[in-house]
Order: structure tokens, then sequence, then C-alpha cells
């Protein structure tokens, strides 16, 4: 009696214990990350742009669907990242949705998406041998208080096979879901100023890079044209901006609009300079005879970058390693328009240590300058270089067409890696320093604080085609199907030079991928079906064999 009655306090308490864990277990939720690489923990960054949702975030992801297994992993992926958003906020809320399960809807579903911007994504699906061709939307619409975003689920790279894609893209994730989400929930604070009035690039041809970055700042165009009448109210005002944008200037620069420009950089003030010292303009090589004459452009400059830190060459960088020129072949209704080596057009590599341009796709230049770095008071950081197989051309120079015909000479390609784009960090002592000035000031100073500038030896990686008087794409050569990624380097510098670290720590983050040899699987997977399948079912039947034998000896 005793013992039953003990028996039944042990299941009692057993009971209560169970019963007390389970209320705990609801209350209190916690998940641990065992990964090496922290896949699954956000960044505080990204957390911190969170935070402040008060209202419900809507995520619609169309990345469902029968897809092959290293897409089923991004999608996986994006599903794990985005709990991991719902966790940390319950007001983000998000959805799988496939546009393309339903047949009668489908079209019109392509249709309504495509008119949004989210372009399909065409796979090669190789199944037991056969290719077939599949159609994917890999994108997001995030939406928050009326307002909607795109969100890109792929991050493309030149050369890439399926598998690097999908690994790239899990890769850029959580940057990709951070700046789609900061977009929607974070004011705009700091002003950025495109300058106008020295022969730079017209609006047009900058038109998807400023839609790209109005979405973070606040941007307007600043002539220097007041300073030759009023140049202390001119530096006044620039002074109200955190940066300034000077995109191909062609006409030089006085000595008064220089002294307003020098003075806003030691007040502290953020620079992204794509300019070059060679007239060049791959447009003017479209004509009966085609070619065109590279000429030296002086603006007036070489003693402003001189001072900081830096000279721009006035030659050009030939690379073997380089984007192609798309040119009609042949003669009237038989043209045809064919990609040819085009050696004017580097395709330069960003430097993987640095946030700006680490897990960069490669960036595209048009008769690029070469830069040099000097001894000065700045920190010099080297973001983009060209390939080793270069040579340099001095002007001035006749360019043509005609060179896609003849075949390089590798022996004459030995100058090595060119710098294309510097960063200048640290104290900039004044161009005007212990010189005459050009006019006077109300206050003068020599030394800067601690500012930032970026000097890109090509005015071209900004400019986006234009088709039909419609800007497209930076980046995108709509002839290959290529995406370079000037657009990318170009936000991120901008998102460096103004201090917005919090994104770009985000987008270095660095996740290990690892996937199966689809090589392998296909040449081993008689051998492993067996190990798998035959295996089994042997060692079971032996088993059986045995355990039926020993019964038998047993009770015989």
């Amino acid at each position: 009696m005793l013992k039953n009655k003990s028996n039944l306090i042990k299941i009692v308490v057993l009971l209560v214990v169970l019963m007390v864990l389970n209320w705990m277990g609801t209350k209190v939720y916690k998940r641990f990350d065992l990964t090496q690489d922290q896949r699954y923990t956000l960044s505080q960054s990204a957390l911190n742009i969170v935070k402040d949702v008060k209202s419900p975030l809507i995520v619609d992801v169309f990345l469902e669907g029968d897809f092959p297994s290293e897409f089923r992993r991004l999608r996986n992926e994006t599903q794990q990242l985005l709990e991991e958003f719902a966790l940390d906020n319950n007001q983000i809320k998000f959805n799988f949705i496939n546009p393309l399960e339903d047949e009668s809807a489908r079209d019109n579903n392509i249709e309504q998406l495509m008119q949004r911007g989210l372009e399909p994504l065409q796979l090669s699906v190789n199944n037991n041998g056969k290719t077939s061709q599949e159609l994917i939307f890999p994108w997001a619409l995030a939406s928050y208080n009326e307002q909607t975003v795109k969100i890109p689920l792929i991050k493309n790279k030149i050369g890439s096979t399926q598998q690097e894609l999908v690994s790239n893209s899990i890769q850029h994730l959580e940057y990709a879901f951070a700046e789609g989400f900061q977009k929607l929930v974070t004011e705009k604070s700091k002003k950025i100023a495109i300058l106008k009035g020295n022969g730079e690039l017209e609006d047009k041809y900058l038109a998807d890079f400023l839609k790209s970055v109005k979405e973070h700042y606040f941007i307007a165009p600043f002539t220097l044209d007041s300073v030759a009448t009023n140049p202390q109210g001119t530096l006044k005002k620039l002074n109200e901006f955190d940066l300034i944008i000077a995109a191909k200037p062609t006409e030089a620069f006085t000595e008064e609009e220089k002294l307003v420009l020098d003075q806003f950089t030691m007040n502290g003030g953020k620079s992204l300079w794509l300019t070059e010292s060679v007239s060049m303009d791959k447009d003017s090589l479209y004509n009966d005879e085609g070619r065109g004459i590279a000429l030296m452009n002086d603006l007036n400059l070489n003693d402003f970058f001189f001072k900081y830190g830096v000279r721009i060459n006035p030659v050009i960088v030939n690379d073997m390693y380089s984007a192609p020129i798309t040119i009609a072949m042949g003669e009237g209704s038989n043209a045809q328009f064919q990609p040819l080596r085009w050696p004017y057009s580097p395709l330069a590599a960003g430097n993987p240590e640095h946030p700006i341009t680490s897990n960069l796709n490669l960036v595209k230049f048009d008769f690029a300058n070469q830069l040099d770095t000097l001894k000065s008071s700045t920190q010099k950081t080297i973001l983009l270089q060209s390939s080793k197989l270069t040579k340099l051309e001095g002007v001035p120079k006749e360019i043509r067409l005609e060179v896609v015909t003849e075949e390089p000479d590798p022996s004459t390609y030995t100058k090595g890696p060119q710098n294309l784009a510097v960063l200048l960090e640290g104290q900039f002592t004044s161009v005007y320093k212990d010189r005459i000035k050009p006019f006077k000031l109300d206050s003068n100073k020599d030394i800067s604080t601690d500012t930032k500038m970026i000097v890109i030896a090509d005015g071209d990686i900004i400019k986006n085609d234009v088709l039909k008087n419609q800007p497209q794409e930076l980046g995108f050569d709509r002839w290959t199907g290529q995406s370079f990624g000037n657009k990318e380097f170009l936000l991120n510098a901008v998102n460096y030079l103004l201090s917005d670290d919090g994104l770009l720590e985000v987008r270095t983050k660095d996740i290990n991928i690892a996937f199966l040899d689809e090589q392998k699987i296909e040449t081993n997977k008689t051998q492993w079906r067996l190990i798998t399948i035959a295996l089994p079912l042997v060692i079971l039947a032996l088993f059986g064999i045995i355990f039926n034998y020993l019964r038998r000896k047993k009770y015989a």
C-alpha cells in the first residue's frame, strides 16, 4: 500500500513538472545559432533598422514552387532569415507565393510582376540527363504604411555557375532585406549635392543612379556659377550638404570654384569625384569612319588632387580582360549585332578587404585613366584595380573600332594592375595653404576635420544607357545580358562616405554555403542507391534469418 502511494506521488510530481515546463515553453522562446559563421544571427545593424516598426510590415516572397535543389536552398534560407526578423519584431509578417501555380492566371501574373519591375529568371534544370528551362521570380515585395519596395533575392556575378549564383545570393540576403526595410522605416536626413555647371553628365545619364540614391538621401543639383559673384554665399550654401558628387565634368574649374570645393572639404564635407584627364567617349566612335581622337582634358584640378594625395594621369588603360563592345557586322539587311573584345572597357575587381567592394561584381569602365597615390596627410585605400594584363596609351591617340578585329599581342600587356578608384580618409591639407587665395574668406581652414573622399578615374561608370529617350538600368548590358557592379559600387561608396556603415556591416557578413557536387552525384548515383536502399534491406534480411535461426535453436 505504501509502495503504491509512493509511486502515485512520483507520478503526480512528474505531471506537475511537465505542466510547468510546458507553460514556461509557451512564455519563453529561445533559438540557438550553432553554425560556425553565425548564419542565422542577425547583425545588430539589421535589428536596429526594424526595432522601431510599430505597425505591420508585410513581406510577400515570390520564390515558391518546384525548383532545383540549389534554389530550394535559397528559398529555405530566405524563410529562415524572415523568421529571425519576425522573432525580433512580431509586426513583421511574411508570405510565400507561387505566381506560376495557377495555369489559367500564369501569363497575367507574369505580366503584372514584370510591370512592377520584377524581372523573371530563367533556369536550366537537369533531370536525369535531360535539360529543360524553368521560370522563377526571385523577388520579394515589402509593404509598410502604404509604401512598397521591391527586394531582389538574386545576386548575380559574371561567369557564375548556378550554385555560385545561389551562394552569392544567400550571402546577400540579409543585406537585401535590411536595405529594403530601411527604405520603408528610416526617415532621410543626409543631403547630397549633384554638381552642375562644369559640363557634367546630363540628368538622363544619371537617372538610374539618382533614382536609387534618393530612396535613402535627399538630393539636389548645385551649380557653382554663383561663385563668380558671391563666393562666400556659395560656400555657405554648399556647406549645408553632407556630400557632393561630380559626375564626369568636362569644363575646367576656376580658382574661385576650387577654393569653395577645398573649403567644403576642410569643413568636413565628403566628396565623390568621377573624373578623368582624357576626353574620349565611346558614342563618338559610331560614325562613318569608326574612329575618334582621345585628347587631354585639363580640368585645372591637378594641384587639387595632388595636394590630397592622388594624381589622375592622362593615359588610357588598355586591358586584355575587358567588357565587349557590340557592333553591327555585315552589310544592309544581313547585318548582325555581335559582341566583340574591346580593350578600352576594363573590368575592375574590387578590394575584398574593404566593405565598399567586398563581394562586389566586376565594375565596367570606359576609357579609364590611371591613378597614382602620393604622399600626403590622408590615408589611401585602393578600391578598384584593372587586371594584370594591361598597357598604357598616351594622348593624343586615335581610337579605331576596327581594333576589335585585331588579335592582341599578350607580350605587350606588361604594365600590371592599374589603380582605377581610390578612397582618401583622415585630415586633408588645404590646396591653398600658404598660397594667395582667389578671394577673401570670412573663416579659412588649412587642415580639415576628419573626412572622406573617393576619386574614380572614369566618369562613365555612373552613366546609364538611354534607349528611346528612356534611361536604362545602370550596369546592365542589354546586348549581352550581363550585369556589372557599377550601381552597387557607387551606392556602397555613398553609404560609406556618409558614414551609413550599418548597411555596409550587414553587406560584408561572410557566410559559407556548402552544396552537393552534382557531377559526383550523377557519376556515383548507382553506387549510393545500392548503399542507401539495397544495403539496409540486405542487413534487415540477414538479421531476420539469424534471429529466426537462434529462436528455432533455443525453443526447438
